[in-house]
């Protein structure tokens, strides 16, 4: 099997951008990488090795695919959507779609990354292993026991993801997803038990908003429409979302596209202007207005500050 540092886009370092013209670069999930094409990787991380001919260590850039990394080694500092991460050795670090990466330029990265393709896991096991809990801390630190537990079932994935020979591709497959499912639950219960995250039942209600939300907060910031397209009242779309994460539906949407707005006027070297109409404000005032209300500054000092 060839090294994993060979196959998958790898996040970037700090101070860089990388951008196609006007937008932050995403790597989609290398399928044809994957041993018999299946939607999932398991291998090792070594050294300084880029993930990616086009996406170096010391560039930023999206991913559409989940990528958990347990570090042998450490320490390892990693930025996610404006929070910077230290990793060491046996922490994990579970990055989700669409989020945007910057990786220190001088560390190391020595483990185990598995990768895994949006649509490989049925959607009752993504609710249940909390795929798209973006709520939830990425950087997670699991105790001795925890750890041992997390590296076996790592261990018994590759095991299963690289043994093509003993059984055909279908089951090999169901075979992948189960044993994928297995250390999945195990990731969430660590990520849901974690002290920096929130005790949260789960809720279909708050689920459907925040992925509807996630589809339309570019275009879409309206409460009462969301709740229109989802068939809940107002009234029952509030208090889902309090609950699930103690804010109002107006405020998750609005630190939704601040967090995308952030991210543009980071990566991109977009007008502000642009910036506005591509999360929603057509008008570059009001843009400005919203940004500065939320964040406390103006965009153009947001991005000033960065540089």
């Amino acid at each position: 099997m060839k090294n994993m540092a060979d196959e998958t886009p790898r996040a970037k370092g700090e101070g860089d951008q990388d951008v196609d013209g006007d937008a932050i670069r995403t790597f989609p999930f290398p399928a044809d990488l994957a041993v018999g094409g299946v939607g999932m990787q398991i291998g090792p991380m070594e050294g300084d090795r880029t993930w990616h001919a086009d996406a170096p260590l010391h560039r930023v850039h999206r991913i559409d695919f989940h990528v958990v990394m347990l570090f042998a080694d450490g320490p390892v500092r990693h930025m996610v959507d404006f929070a910077e991460y230290r990793a060491g050795a046996g922490d994990l670090l579970w990055i989700r779609p669409g989020q945007v990466h910057r990786f220190a330029r001088s560390s190391e990265y020595r483990g185990t990354v598995l990768t895994m393709q949006p649509g490989f896991l049925p959607r009752a096991t993504v609710e249940a292993t909390g795929l798209y809990r973006y709520d939830l801390p990425p950087l997670l630190h699991p105790g001795p026991e925890q750890l041992a537990a997390l590296r076996a079932a790592l261990q018994q994935l590759r095991r299963e993801y690289e043994d093509t020979a003993t059984l055909p591709l279908s089951l090999h497959t169901a075979v992948l997803r189960h044993t994928l499912t297995a250390f999945l639950l195990r990731l969430a219960h660590l990520a849901a038990s974690s002290a920096e995250a929130p005790r949260r039942p789960a809720d279909s209600t708050f689920t459907l908003f925040r992925d509807a939300v996630e589809q339309g907060f570019a275009t879409q910031h309206s409460v009462s429409a969301y709740a229109d397209a989802l068939g809940y009242s107002r009234r029952t779309l509030v208090r889902a979302v309090r609950a699930a994460t103690g804010e109002t539906p107006k405020g998750f949407i609005d630190k939704r596209v601040v967090l995308e707005a952030k991210r543009l006027l980071a990566h991109t070297d977009l007008p502000i202007g642009r910036v506005g109409a591509a999360v929603g404000f057509p008008d570059a005032a009001n843009f400005s207005k919203f940004f500065q209300l939320h964040t406390g500054v103006t965009p153009v000092a947001f991005r000033a500050e960065l540089h």
